[in-house]
């Protein structure tokens, strides 16, 4: 179960479009940080620091395949997160006892 630091970190992580994709892109785990960085309209250093944001939460690692370090996702982590937001309590904001 994550902490509410690691949840607020993870959230946060997510609430990016840039990030999500990557996240998607990472699934597959057969790039690393310079090829993900040719599929977005910035800098290697832009897509790096996302990448950096994704691993501080958890939800990436990079790992070394041969002489390149492939991003992946860290699924565990992802369901972990997916769980917290699925037992959220739905709540409209108008009083339950009206």
């Amino acid at each position: 179960m994550l902490s509410p630091a690691e949840a607020d970190q993870v959230f946060s992580a997510l609430a990016d479009a840039t990030r999500r994709d990557i996240l998607r892109r990472a699934m597959a785990g057969s790039e690393g940080v310079a090829e993900l960085a040719e599929r977005y309209p910035m800098s290697f250093a832009a897509v790096q620091k996302h990448v950096a944001v994704l691993e501080r939460a958890g939800l990436v690692a990079k790992e070394r395949a041969g002489r390149r370090k492939l991003v992946v996702t860290q699924v565990e982590r992802l369901k972990q997160a997916q769980r917290l937001a699925v037992e959220l309590p739905l709540h409209d904001g108008r009083d339950q006892h009206e």
